[in-house]
């Protein structure tokens, strides 16, 4: 099953973000199987991050909770709010 993690940054969350990147990425990597999708969420200039989204393959709400609770944006304080909802993917799936 596939969830989508929709996660918020604090409104002056940008210098956590930057220091933490490294570890957030490794955090990724070390997650490839189960993360099939991620990138940071922009503000209207297109450029600055406000946020993180990831399509995460779990069996269960809790096993994609985890990942996102594990990741070192998470840990760091980063997010002001996180929303993990089943998702189903129609367009573009890898597996269909």
């Amino acid at each position: 099953m596939f969830f989508a993690a929709l996660c918020l940054d604090k409104p002056d969350g940008l210098p956590i973000r930057m220091e933490t990147r490294p570890a957030h990425l490794e955090h990724l990597k070390a997650h490839a199987k189960q993360i099939r999708v991620a990138g940071p969420l922009l503000k209207d200039d297109g450029e600055t991050p406000k946020g993180s989204l990831l399509i995460i393959e779990a069996g269960t709400i809790e096993a994609a909770q985890a990942i996102v609770d594990a990741d070192p944006y998470a840990k760091a304080g980063l997010f002001s709010s996180v929303t993990i909802s089943p998702w189903k993917w129609v367009i573009g799936n890898p597996d269909a």
